[in-house]
């Protein structure tokens, strides 16, 4: 690395250039938010589902900010899984449990959990020796 390349480097990382924004955590496990909302994922979703069937399993619960089902190109069959967004916490919390417990969508049992999740503690997960 040549004098002008180091310089150049010090200049740029004066001041608050090297100091990033994070999100606000209270250092547990559990879901987190995503910058607009709290998604869910579902995953299990019938090959052959409409957007409408997987909004009509989830508006019950709260208005849905956003929904994204994803379709298989060659197929045009969903591929399985979609992205469930929602404004507040408790909308998505009670879906998740809600439909867990529920039939399904179309027949079909899911599965849905949070979509983010917060690691755990650094030092929380404890070494096991190999056997």
């Amino acid at each position: 690395m040549s004098k002008k390349q180091t310089n150049d480097n010090a200049d740029r990382y004066k001041g608050d250039a090297g100091n990033f924004q994070s999100l606000e955590s209270d250092d547990g496990p559990g879901p987190m938010k995503s910058i607009e909302g709290w998604i869910v994922i579902v995953k299990g979703i019938h090959e052959e589902a409409q957007e409408d069937d997987v909004f009509d399993a989830f508006s019950k619960y709260g208005p849905i900010k956003n929904l994204h089902l994803n379709l298989d190109r060659r197929t045009g069959f969903v591929k399985g899984y979609a992205l469930v967004e929602f404004n507040e916490y408790t909308h998505a919390s009670d879906a998740i449990n809600g439909i867990n417990k529920s039939e399904g969508i179309c027949g079909k049992k899911v599965q849905v959990d949070w979509a983010f999740k917060k690691p755990p503690k650094k030092g929380a997960l404890k070494q096991t020796k190999k056997q």
